[in-house]
């Protein structure tokens, strides 16, 4: 059953799947900080429960988000508070804990990501995109800084691309995105998450401990020369689990595996 917080953040729980919906669709998903407090919640709870094998981030309304709530921050600034950068809060950064959670995280992009928005989209594991939606860091044009966006988009696309989006601030559409690797796929609007919901169930169908061993070795093991990268041993291992001899006995016995996460 679904759960709305107070922040705007819908939870939703389908077997193996969790769905969290952005809900404030007047303000276009736009991420208070109230809101990117219950995300980094949500995804430290998802990684802790071993029911959950998957997750789907959506957004409600015509955006899927439009990056940090620019009223809250103005609202700072005209009561002399200080504005902190994203790096030097008390808490950890909501896009860290996207990037670095255990659980596959599958982005469901109905709406335009901008922003934090495409930050946070771009901290996903995996995007599915309608058509024709804007995708882009416009924060050079107000003063902001894209600082995740800044690192990272460089790591997913040609650099020359990424620095010309960082440094005009023009959006590209899902389909060029596409083209870049930094989508998945364009499928129509009404497919985008049950397509991705899809995705997360096979994904949640399969061995726990691999999925995680490969999603840590894989995001750790990016940057590291590949002698090093080899011989990380991060996670479950899955070659010792009980997962391993029941997945060669299911195959072999042609029949659905049973994991037990052990």
């Amino acid at each position: 059953m679904a759960q709305r917080s107070g922040s705007g953040l819908v939870t939703e729980t389908r077997g193996h799947v969790r769905l969290l919906t952005l809900d404030r669709p007047e303000r276009r998903n736009a991420l208070s900080s109230a809101l990117q407090a219950d995300l980094v919640a949500e995804l430290l709870d998802c990684a802790a429960d071993g029911e959950v094998r998957a997750v789907v981030l959506t957004g409600n309304g015509p955006a899927f988000c439009a990056g940090f709530d620019l009223k809250e921050i103005r609202e700072l600034d005209e009561r002399g508070e200080s504005f902190r950068p994203p790096m030097d809060r008390p808490g950890r950064s909501l896009f860290e804990v996207l990037s670095e959670t255990y659980v596959p995280v599958v982005a469901a992009l109905t709406g335009h990501a901008v922003a934090g928005g495409f930050e946070l989209a771009l901290a996903c594991d995996i995007r599915i995109a309608a058509p024709g939606i804007r995708l882009g860091l416009p924060e050079a044009t107000i003063g902001m800084g894209a600082n995740y966006g800044s690192v990272v988009l460089s790591k997913r696309i040609p650099t020359g691309i990424a620095l010309e989006m960082l440094f005009t601030g023009d959006p590209v559409s899902s389909e060029e995105a596409a083209r870049w690797g930094l989508v998945n796929r364009v499928v129509p609007a009404e497919e985008v998450l049950p397509e991705a919901l899809r995705l997360a169930e096979r994904i949640a169908a399969n061995a726990p401990l691999s999925v995680r061993r490969m999603k840590e070795t894989a995001v750790k093991g990016l940057d590291l020369p590949l002698a090093t990268a080899l011989r990380l041993d991060v996670g479950p291992n899955p070659y010792l689990s009980e997962d391993r001899k029941e997945g060669i006995a299911a195959r072999l016995e042609k029949r659905a595996p049973r994991w037990s996460g052990r």
